[in-house]
């Protein structure tokens, strides 16, 4: 069985999909960019304040929840050009302590939605 997380407080999905689906005690959630939930617009400034964007939709869809980034077992980062990597990493870390971090996997891809530089999805466990 499946329940359908939803919150006005990170974008609302582009497409056919939603922002994350519990199954049992296990959260999966869509890829957020850097779209502020309340304007729709890109945050896209630099890659610090885009990423810094992106965690915190992240963070709101994980509330939605009832959970936090203590919860995150997996995330995956989608970058479009590496050479941005240690700005992203740098906020990134922000977000988790280092000896509870999750697992993860960082690649480049050619493109991402709407063009964005960074998007990135988590698993997550109550």
């Amino acid at each position: 069985m499946k329940k359908i997380i939803t919150t006005p407080n990170a974008p609302a999905p582009i497409g056919p999909y939603n922002q994350a689906v519990l199954s049992g005690n296990t959260l999966y959630t869509s890829g957020q960019i850097a779209l502020h939930p309340e304007t729709g617009e890109l945050v896209i400034d630099d890659i610090k304040t885009e990423t810094k964007q992106v965690m915190e939709n992240m963070k709101a869809v994980l509330a939605a929840a009832n959970m936090t980034f203590e919860n995150v077992v997996k995330t995956s980062i989608f970058i479009s050009d590496m050479h941005n990597f240690a700005q992203i990493n740098e906020v990134y870390g922000q977000y988790f302590n280092d000896s509870s971090a999750p697992a993860r996997e960082t690649v480049e891809v050619a493109n991402l939605p709407k063009f964005v530089n960074v998007e990135i999805s988590c698993i997550a466990i109550q």
